[in-house]
């Protein structure tokens, strides 16, 4: 199984959620590989947020290697899987379908809400990592039963 966790500048959200959730894959030997991305360039080369990093490293997810990078085309043929953080990601990824298929792959991590984005608060990184971990737990859930 390949997933892709897609948010804005692929340094806070997704960063969080391919961490976390390439952390439980790992956990419960599912074999998955997790990939993240930006559907906006101003970060792409660079490592995610130094609060994304600390709050990962809390709970003993380690997210410093990460390098961030843009959704591309291309992604829609290499993920079975694509999990965007909130409505503007999904209707930017959604846009770069090129068929009904690839249009199937893609989903909001939450279902129907959104992961809040914490760039502009440092108060909510613990809160977006628990709510990005509770997700991804819930996807396992679903994919694996």
């Amino acid at each position: 199984m390949k997933i892709l966790m897609v948010c804005l500048g692929n340094i806070c959200r997704s960063p969080l959620a391919e961490g976390i959730m390439q952390h439980l894959s790992d956990e419960q030997g599912l074999g998955w590989e997790v990939d993240s991305a930006g559907t906006g360039n101003w970060h792409v080369g660079e490592a995610p947020d130094r609060r994304s990093i600390r709050a990962a490293r809390n709970h003993g997810v380690d997210i410093s290697r990460q390098v961030c990078r843009l959704f591309r085309k291309s992604d829609f043929d290499e993920f079975d899987h694509i999990f965007v953080m909130d409505k503007s990601n999904l209707s930017n990824v959604l846009n770069m379908a090129r068929n009904n298929e690839d249009a199937k792959k893609v989903s909001m991590l939450l279902g129907d809400k959104i992961v809040p984005d914490p760039y502009y608060d440092d108060a909510q990184f613990e809160p977006v990592f628990m709510l990005i971990e509770n997700g991804c737990k819930e996807i396992i859930k679903k994919l694996v039963d």
